[in-house]
């Protein structure tokens, strides 16, 4: 059962993965340095689908396409956040990584085991016995989702 890891408000992309980071596209190498200059050992606590949790404007900063492709390449099966930079939210259903507007997720602590029921709107965090509504994503944003992102939807759809 995947984990949450938590983190505040405001967290933005050079948090997320440090510009220091951005001279390779290489995914491995990026996902190994995700969060780390908030906390140097994230990457190595993480199991693969774990949750990130967070408060407000998660991805502010810089529109690197990076941070969310670093955060699917470590094995992070969602975001959790309040609400997200207009940006980060976009890149993030162009590259297949899920995140999810949740008004609870201070009822949230680090290492809660958490279940996304996409089709009910729902996170059930298991370690509490709750669940939280999320807003709902619209049908097409899904659809790249389920697809794995913008490429290939748009390989899926035009039979590329």
């Amino acid at each position: 059962m995947p984990k949450a890891w938590k983190f505040g408000d405001d967290i933005d992309t050079d948090v997320i993965i440090a510009a220091r980071y951005l001279n390779t596209s290489d995914e491995k190498e990026l996902a190994k340095h995700i969060m780390e200059d908030a906390d140097s050992e994230f990457s190595n606590k993480i199991e693969k689908d774990d949750i990130i949790v967070a408060g407000e404007n998660f991805g502010c900063g810089s529109s690197r396409e990076h941070a969310p492709i670093a955060l699917k390449a470590a094995g992070i099966s969602a975001i959790l956040a309040k609400n997200f930079a207009r940006i980060f939210y976009r890149n993030s259903f162009n590259i297949g990584l899920p995140i999810y507007e949740v008004a609870e997720v201070d009822k949230i602590d680090e290492r809660d085991t958490l279940e996304i029921l996409v089709q009910e709107g729902k996170i059930i965090n298991h370690t509490k016995n709750q669940s939280y509504e999320f807003k709902p994503i619209p049908a097409f944003m899904q659809d790249l989702i389920d697809a794995g992102g913008l490429i290939p939807y748009a390989k899926k759809e035009f039979n590329l």
